[in-house]
């Protein structure tokens, strides 16, 4: 089974290119945002630490914790985000790498995708078997990102430039996956790289046993 990271600049189309994987091959998706959010929850060791660290205020009135206040709170003061990004990213990590290692067991699966625009920055360059960097030019991402998300130009100009390069992302990543044109030549690549590693597509109308 190959574990393969998924990142790339917002906007580049990195969830259309997971989705087409997701209905077409044998393979367990994760995001690193979800699973961050995931082991946060209420009675996880990373909540009793955050609360902990940050105090009963984050908590919301459900009892789990706001990310409002969360955020109020550690943006305000770096020596916290710094705190709390050393307790999360290693908890999510060992989360995939259990999560890896059941889907080894099972062998019921071929691919293991996780996806995050900071996974070069975050150290998965050393845990996935390979990167792949899905890449659309800047015109393309900012006219996606005007119709999807209502974002301004200087809402756009300001992500992009808190992002990795284009250079950066190239340099790091095996594989570049061009999603800047017509979703069938995107499809394409992505098939003939999962084929190299000898992964074929099933029917996706027909229901997998």
């Amino acid at each position: 089974m190959y574990f393969i990271g998924i990142t790339g600049g917002i906007g580049a189309g990195k969830s259309e290119v997971l989705n087409y994987i997701r209905n077409h091959y044998r393979c367990e998706i994760y995001l690193a945002d979800e699973v961050a959010h995931l082991i946060k929850e209420p009675g996880s060791p990373v909540y009793v630490e955050l609360v902990k660290l940050l105090g009963q205020e984050i908590i919301g009135e459900d009892g789990s914790i706001d990310r409002g206040k969360m955020a109020e709170k550690i943006f305000a003061v770096p020596v916290l985000l710094e705190q709390v990004n050393q307790m999360i990213h290693p908890a999510v990590k060992n989360y995939l790498l259990e999560h890896l290692r059941c889907a080894e067991e099972r062998g019921e699966t071929e691919l293991f995708f996780v996806e995050a625009a900071l996974l070069i920055e975050g150290g998965y360059l050393e845990l996935v078997d390979e990167m792949w960097y899905i890449y659309a030019n800047e015109t393309v991402r900012r006219k996606r990102l005007r119709e999807s998300r209502g974002y301004s130009d200087e809402k756009v100009s300001r992500i992009f430039a808190s992002q990795l390069t284009e250079e950066r992302f190239r340099e790091s990543c095996g594989l570049v996956i061009d999603n800047g044109g017509p979703f069938r030549e995107t499809s394409l690549q992505i098939d003939r790289r999962l084929a190299e590693l000898g992964c074929q597509p099933f029917d996706s109308n027909t229901d997998l046993i």
